[in-house]
């Protein structure tokens, strides 16, 4: 059998890069989606829980029963819906969710000529604290204070 071997390469897309003054620029926004993920995410698992929670009472259930569990399994698709369309447009902007329900996301950037990552936290008094290299453990947080951008750098291949 053969292997086509243009299938079997890995897909590469180009990654827009960020420096931090752009990242800062764009912080409103950013703020705003992310927030907005957060929130549809966490109505998602509270309707979810409901449902589980409905489904799992002990006897038969009734017909009105029935209704709510059908309801809140609805109102949990809805949110996961909308928390889709928020992440959707992260990822348009090549922003990446690190933890929806912790408020947290990743902006690529370039140093050294390495690819790495801003840490945005919605819940930090200094969003933009931490960065992180591509390679290092996901909890890794290095000072943003270590960071020189390089705004003649704008693309990166992942």
């Amino acid at each position: 059998m053969k292997r086509n071997r243009k299938e079997a390469r890995r897909e590469q897309r180009q990654v827009q890069v960020w420096n931090l003054p752009q990242a800062r620029a764009a912080l409103p926004y950013l703020s705003s989606v992310v927030r907005s993920l957060r929130e549809h995410r966490l109505e998602a698992l509270a309707h979810s829980q409901a449902a589980k929670r409905i489904a799992n009472r002990p006897g038969r259930p009734d017909c009105i029963t029935l209704i709510a569990e059908q309801e809140a399994r609805k109102a949990a698709e809805q949110a996961d819906a909308n928390a889709q369309e928020a992440l959707a447009e992260l990822e348009a902007m090549d922003v990446f969710c690190l933890d929806p329900v912790a408020g947290q996301a990743l902006i690529p950037f370039v140093k050294n000529e390495q690819l790495a990552w801003y840490v945005y936290d919605t819940f930090d008094t200094e969003p933009f604290r931490f960065w992180r290299w591509h390679t290092d453990p996901i909890e890794t947080r290095r000072p943003v204070e270590e960071v020189v951008p390089d705004p003649l750098k704008q693309t990166w291949l992942a």
